[in-house]
């Protein structure tokens, strides 16, 4: 019978849960870790529903977590995937502003950008863009040559790979159901049987939260799905979009507004917009779950946040419900597009963590207990940068869990495995 006593156990097999188990058997090898995912398979939620760049760090706040880790995030993504003949493309990307308020933003970008050492990024003119990008109309934007794309979900199996080859186990369809603390040893209770660990990792996504509260952590976080649903360009109108085109987002919000994006999917998707799911895996309109709208709805930051943007919330349900507002959303940033050109339809769900005070938390949370770390909000860059915060984590898991080079007594030698 396959023991169930380990080292270490990581909860969620996304592309930041994977990324860690990969990162820690790399260095102790001779830990027993196992990853558990509810799911049948590795990246089936927010890791195989985005649209695949490979972020450069323009956007973020110089010191902050996302900064830090998008830049070396992007350099070992890209020499990752080259290693591991995951095809990837860089193509660059256009930010593009078209009145007065949108150039002061933009300006405000490069200097992010300049100070994050964001690699060629540079301002062009209306016919700098025209050689970029033909089909935008716009008064100025800023270029990023080395923004790339993939797809994650590829780079998500390899990580998966990476694991099994180095000892670790994935129980797949294994749902966390509770836990509890016996002698030292954190026994969780899932779908698939008990399983003992000496330490546990939250990397559960969408599910970070609740996971949390089951072992006891209370977060003053709530994570509040919001679904991104998009457009896809027909074949006859790719030719319209070269590589990546973003209007200049609101500072206010940690959404990036309706854009353009070649894929690594075989299509150019048109959007995503930002709606309150109902259902923390809501992919669709129709998608409810009682007991998800309900930790939303009572949750004190939820409303706080809702009193402050509701005008936002409106715009983007009508966007949600009308082609029309959508498309005029896309035509701000390529004039050309028309009704005819939007064929199929897709979606994402995003994990967006909000504190009490209505916050929408815009970096990443990272929070430790005794034997435990929890990865409570991984927002874009989150993917880009998921080998820099799976090291990042494993140094965080060295000190918390008192790991060596060399084993000490572990749990698989007392177990006799």
């Amino acid at each position: 019978m396959r023991s169930t006593k380990y080292d270490v156990i990581v909860i969620g097999a996304g592309i930041i849960g994977l990324s860690t188990a990969m990162k820690l058997l790399e260095r102790y090898p001779y830990l027993k870790l196992a990853v558990l995912e509810k799911d049948a398979g590795e990246g089936t939620q927010q890791s195989g529903h985005n649209s695949g760049v490979i972020h450069s760090g323009i956007y973020y706040r110089p010191g902050s977590f996302k900064a830090d880790f998008c830049v070396a995030g992007r350099a070992s993504m890209i020499r990752f995937c080259e290693e591991n003949d995951i095809p990837v493309w860089t193509c660059g990307k256009l930010i593009v502003a078209s009145d007065a308020a949108g150039m002061e933003r933009l300006s405000t970008l490069e200097e992010r950008g300049t100070a994050n050492k964001v690699s060629g990024l540079r301002m062009v003119d209306a016919e700098e863009m025209a050689e970029i990008e033909p089909h935008v109309v716009a008064l100025k934007a800023l270029h990023a040559p080395g923004t790339g794309i993939v797809d994650y979900r590829n780079v998500t199996s390899v990580y998966a790979d990476r694991v099994r080859a180095t000892g670790g186990e994935i129980h797949f369809n294994t749902e966390l159901n509770g836990s509890r603390v016996v002698g030292g040893v954190t026994v969780l209770d899932t779908s698939s049987g008990e399983f003992e660990t000496t330490n546990a990792i939250n990397c559960a996504g969408l599910h970070s939260d609740l996971v949390a509260e089951t072992m006891g952590v209370e977060t003053g976080l709530r994570i509040i799905p919001f679904r991104g649903e998009y457009y896809k360009l027909k074949k006859e109108s790719e030719f319209l979009v070269k590589g990546l085109i973003y209007p200049v987002p609101d500072p206010a919000f940690p959404f990036l507004g309706v854009h353009l994006t070649q894929t690594m999917k075989g299509w150019v998707e048109a959007g995503p917009n930002a709606v309150l799911a109902m259902k923390r895996e809501g992919y669709r309109k129709r998608d409810f779950s009682m007991s998800d709208f309900l930790r939303t709805i009572t949750f004190p930051g939820f409303w706080k946040m809702g009193i402050r943007e509701w005008k936002t919330g409106v715009w983007e349900i009508n966007r949600s419900f009308r082609k029309n507002v959508f498309l005029a959303s896309l035509q701000e940033l390529v004039p050309e597009l028309t009704s005819d050109d939007l064929a199929g339809t897709g979606s994402g769900v995003r994990a967006q963590a909000v504190d009490r005070a209505g916050n929408l938390v815009d970096d990443f949370r990272i929070e430790e207990s005794p034997r435990a770390i929890h990865v409570l909000n991984a927002p874009s860059p989150g993917a880009t940068s998921s080998l820099v915060i799976g090291d990042y984590i494993a140094d965080l898991a060295s000190e918390n869990f008192g790991l060596t080079a060399a084993p000490q007594v572990a749990v698989s030698q007392v177990a006799g495995t």
